[in-house]
C-alpha cells in the first residue's frame, strides 16, 4: 500500500500528520526553517513490501540452529557465486530473514563481518517492477551500488540502492514473489 501524507504548508514540523492511502499521489516533502511545506505531485508509485532482512553471519550451521529450535523452518541452503556466499531462508509472517555466510575471504559478506562483526547487512524491499524502479532512481540521482540489475538467491533480480542515499541502510530493491 502506498502512502500520502496531507498538511497544509503552515503546519510545523512537530504538527500531526494525517497518513492516507493514494496510489497515485506521492509527496514532496522540503524544510524551511521550522516548516514543513508539502507539495502534491503526481507519480506512478508501486508497491512495495519488505521481502526479508539480510543477516551476515560466520556460520550458517550455528546461526540457523537458533530458529530451527524456535521451530520455523529454514529452506535449504543455496550458494550465489556471484555474490560469493551461502544463504538460507527463514520464512516469518510476511516476509523472511536471509542468513548469509561468506564463501570467500574477498565476499562483501566477510569483509561486512570482519569491519561490523555478525549482524544486519541489508533490508530488501519487493518491488513490482524493478527496472522501472531502478530507472526512477537513476532520473532522481539516487546513488546505487552498481547500475545493473543482478541475479541472485532463488533466481530473484535485484539491485542495491548505496547507503549513502538510505541513511545509513544498504537498501536492496528485490523483483516478484518469494
Amino acid at each position: 500500500m502506498s502512502f500520502r501524507a496531507d498538511f497544509s504548508p503552515e503546519e510545523s514540523a512537530v504538527s500531526e500528520r494525517r497518513l492516507t492511502a493514494d496510489p497515485s499521489t506521492a509527496l514532496v516533502m522540503t524544510t524551511s526553517r521550522s516548516k514543513i511545506r508539502g507539495r502534491g505531485r503526481p507519480r506512478h508509485t508501486m508497491p512495495f513490501t519488505i521481502d526479508h532482512l539480510g543477516i551476515a553471519v560466520k556460520s550458517l550451521a550455528a546461526a540457523k540452529g537458533i530458529y530451527e529450535k524456535l521451530g520455523l523452518s529454514v529452506s535449504p541452503e543455496e550458494v550465489v557465486e556471484g555474490e560469493q556466499v551461502r544463504c538460507v531462508m527463514v520464512p516469518i509472517g510476511e516476509t523472511r530473514l536471509e542468513l548469509l555466510e561468506p564463501t570467500s575471504d574477498s565476499s562483501v559478506i566477510a569483509k561486512f563481518i570482519a569491519k561490523r562483526g555478525e549482524g544486519l547487512h541489508h533490508v530488501s524491499l519487493r518491488v513490482p517492477d524493478l527496472a522501472r524502479a531502478v530507472e526512477q532512481l537513476k532520473r532522481d540521482g539516487v546513488r546505487l551500488v552498481s547500475g545493473e540489475i543482478k541475479v541472485g538467491a532463488g533466481g530473484h533480480r535485484y539491485v542495491f540502492v548505496h547507503p549513502s542515499s538510505t541513511g545509513g541502510v544498504l537498501l536492496e530493491l528485490v523483483e516478484g514473489q518469494h
